[in-house]
């Protein structure tokens, strides 16, 4: 605590940079590893399991809102310096409330166990979940420590261990017909792991202790923006448990996996951005053109690798289906595919701009932008997918999707950022990409060196014509990020 949480402006600039750098890094290997776990998982595990697997993740993470009500992200935006006071006090509310959740999801048992026809195994992957929430909470004070000092290098260690443990277990224990149960036990060795690594690395002492005027202070901002998880946890986690009873658990099998598959972009390039932007941003308050410019970039990075990421999965999801006999079992899932991809598109955009508002003190505006779309998510996909299915449901996710624009042109009245510099030119080059790769498509058989050859066609296209429209922008920021990745 002793070491100063403030840096001058040059520096938040440069940590960020690199933040964005280490934790893509540690992106691309998580999601390497996740994408063989998965691989293996489409293959071992049933339609339904899966199902089971999204539901019961659901309903904890719905328990998730309650665990914090906001005081980490508080503690993170604060202008000021966090004092052990402010710490201490963090940590006891969030224990008291993961304790009263436990009891509350051992009480719900039984009826959550009645609704979705959960097995045993189901309910001890339920019970499995919430510990790995306890365990959670006490990785907070330790990463909220780090991220304010914007040492990403050290913060993306315990994420790397836990990522390799949980993948390597789930998919051995699968492997071995554990089924359902391979969740389980994966769930709680990424949780231990995670634990011990975050300790190692920032070793905070855990205390407890009450304060109402750090409390009060905290609960300025961490009150509206929790209010904001609520909304979107109903939003997201609600209308998961909805549809486990209107389309069954298959038809969440199906939608769960159109979903994952649809965002492995936005995983593996949107969150390390807005990670490291968020305390970037909100050291920025007060430098607007600092801010608008920095907005601009953010935008095009993100942009620049999910737009054609998310199309490209799409486009090659049917050749990939042909390739792999056992993954037949999932082509019901490739119109939802196409629907989520809309989704996935604004959210690129979306997301980061929201965040922004969120980081320098607009958190109203974003609770008004995201109860529209829970308002809408809530009666759109519940209700188209009672009448037309899993096409129906992901139909509405895009629909709610396209209500985007709205957000885009609210931020734009707080900063100035350019569109055409971070949204226009990059969607441009997708669409030649999504072109070139839709025709070889066509031509190519169901071989995996056929796959290849598409999906190396499609980068080639995606990269000439973005260069041929961003010009030597590319290459400036690619220096400027191995500059300030390895002058650290």
């Amino acid at each position: 605590m002793e070491e100063a949480f403030e840096v001058p402006l040059e520096e938040v600039k440069a940590r960020a940079v690199r933040g964005v750098v280490a934790i893509m890094g540690r992106g691309f290997f998580i999601q390497f590893v996740a994408q063989i776990s998965q691989f293996f998982l489409l293959a071992f595990l049933s339609v339904e399991q899966m199902g089971v697997f999204w539901i019961v993740s659901a309903a904890v993470g719905f328990l998730v809102f309650f665990s914090d009500i906001g005081l980490a992200a508080a503690l993170i935006q604060k202008k000021e310096r966090p004092t052990k006071e402010d710490l201490r006090t963090t940590f006891t509310v969030q224990q008291v409330l993961i304790i009263s959740l436990l009891v509350i999801l051992y009480l719900l048992t039984p009826q959550l166990r009645n609704l979705y026809n959960l097995s045993s195994e189901g309910v001890i992957l339920l019970y499995a979940l919430g510990f790995s929430l306890f365990l959670s909470s006490l990785k907070s004070i330790p990463s909220v420590l780090l991220e304010r000092k914007l040492e990403f290098s050290k913060f993306i260690i315990p994420d790397l261990l836990e990522s390799l443990v949980y993948s390597l277990v789930v998919v051995f224990l699968a492997w071995k017909g554990f089924g359902i149960m391979s969740f389980a036990y994966a769930v709680v060795a990424r949780g231990i792991v995670g634990v011990v690594t975050i300790y190692l690395l920032e070793p905070w002492r855990p205390g407890f202790a009450f304060s109402r005027s750090s409390l009060g202070g905290l609960f300025k901002f961490g009150v509206p923006y929790q209010i904001n998880q609520l909304i979107a946890v109903v939003k997201d986690r609600g209308v998961t448990l909805a549809l486990g009873a209107v389309v069954g658990t298959s038809g969440v099998g199906y939608l769960g996996t159109a979903e994952r598959a649809s965002q492995i972009s936005l995983r593996q390039f949107l969150d390390p951005i807005t990670k490291v932007t968020f305390p970037a941003f909100a050291r920025m308050q007060g430098h607007r053109d600092e801010l608008a410019n920095s907005v601009t970039r953010s935008l095009m990075v993100i942009t620049f690798f999910v737009f054609p990421s998310a199309v490209g999965i799409w486009l090659t999801a049917p050749l990939i289906i042909k390739v792999i006999p056992n993954y037949a079992k999932w082509e019901p899932s490739l119109v939802p595919l196409g629907f989520m991809t809309v989704n996935v598109l604004f959210a690129a955009v979306t997301t980061q701009l929201t965040n922004m508002l969120s980081a320098i003190g607009k958190i109203k505006t974003v609770s008004k932008l995201i109860a529209m779309w829970a308002i809408l998510t809530i009666l759109l996909v519940p209700g188209l997918g009672h009448l037309y299915g899993i096409n129906g449901a992901a139909l509405g996710y895009a629909l709610v999707s396209s209500t985007s624009v709205i957000a885009i042109a609210i931020a734009k009245t707080y900063v100035n950022f350019s569109l055409s510099q971070s949204v226009l030119k990059t969607g441009v080059a997708t669409l030649v990409m999504g072109a070139v790769v839709a025709v070889s498509r066509l031509f190519a058989p169901p071989t995996l060196p056929a796959l290849v050859v598409v999906i190396t066609m499609g980068a080639i296209s995606y990269l000439a014509t973005s260069y041929a429209l961003l010009g030597n922008a590319l290459i400036l920021d690619a220096r400027k990020f191995a500059k300030n990745f390895f002058n650290r």
